[in-house]
């Protein structure tokens, strides 16, 4: 799982031929070109691949995976984790907040904690690290991003933690 990041999940069926609504936090797949993603079923991660999808808003697309061609099938699906390879990723000039799940932040070289999820429900986003700590994701609270460590530096006002 450390090689991967959740990107979203299978909301509910469409239509008759296998086909699901994925509703994404990250639209890496597009930007990339990926073939394929990950899905979370009976906790392994198991490589989809795409036969085609097209975007229904924002933040949903319809997809048709390869050998998912009825509702049964795909029911099985619905409600299901998505996740992303982090090597296809890298290769992405754009970094989401998505895609930190799982990097240690540190206050300069103090160790903070590690990105558990992030919490983007209102216009202040946040780190929400393993524990419950809220880190404020702002741009000029962050120095330094380092994709290979999995590791975000950030110079943190005073107080914040402690």
């Amino acid at each position: 799982m450390h090689n991967t990041y959740r990107i979203g999940h299978i909301g509910r069926l469409h239509g008759i031929h296998g086909e699901l609504t994925f509703t994404f936090d990250d639209d890496v797949f597009d930007r990339v070109g990926a073939d394929y993603v990950f899905i979370m079923t009976d906790g392994l991660l198991v490589p989809f691949f795409f036969e085609e999808y097209r975007f229904r808003s924002d933040r949903e697309v319809i997809v048709k995976f390869e050998d998912v061609d009825d509702r049964d099938t795909a029911a099985m699906y619905v409600g299901c984790e998505v996740y992303f390879p982090r090597e296809l990723a890298d290769n992405d000039e754009k970094v989401t907040y998505a895609s930190l799940v799982g990097f240690e932040i540190y206050d300069g070289d103090e160790y903070i904690g590690i990105v558990h999820s992030v919490d983007d429900s209102t216009m202040n986003v946040l780190f929400v690290l393993q524990g419950g700590t809220l880190i404020p994701a702002a741009d000029e609270l962050i120095e330094d991003i380092d994709s290979k460590k999995k590791r975000i530096t950030m110079s943190l006002p005073e107080g914040l933690i402690r």
